[in-house]
């Protein structure tokens, strides 16, 4: 199995992540090639919880412009974590 930490990125806290919190739903953005199962797992050993579910999606990299050249950022991958009743993550407690 790879490193949990390479696998779990970064957590998102955005408005409509945070709307999730009180359902038990935590938001990450994770590694491209993780799966469900080894996402699961991550977050279990780091924040020492149980998880009920993972739902995953691909977000599509954006267009941008620099001068006349047109690029694109890269895609990435969203992981939406549902944890088993009575469990929370602490750090999304507080913001």
């Amino acid at each position: 199995m790879r490193d949990i930490y390479t696998i779990i990125e970064q957590p998102l806290i955005t408005e409509k992540s945070m709307d999730g919190v009180p359902d038990g739903k935590y938001t990450f953005r994770v590694d491209k090639n993780a799966n469900k199962i080894e996402i699961a797992e991550a977050v279990e050993k780091i924040f020492n919880v149980k998880v009920e579910g993972v739902n995953t999606l691909t977000v599509k990299g954006k267009k941008r412009k620099m001068g006349r050249h047109i690029g694109r950022t890269p895609d990435w991958k969203k992981a939406i974590v549902t944890l088993k009743p009575g469990q929370k993550i602490e750090i999304f407690e507080g913001v």
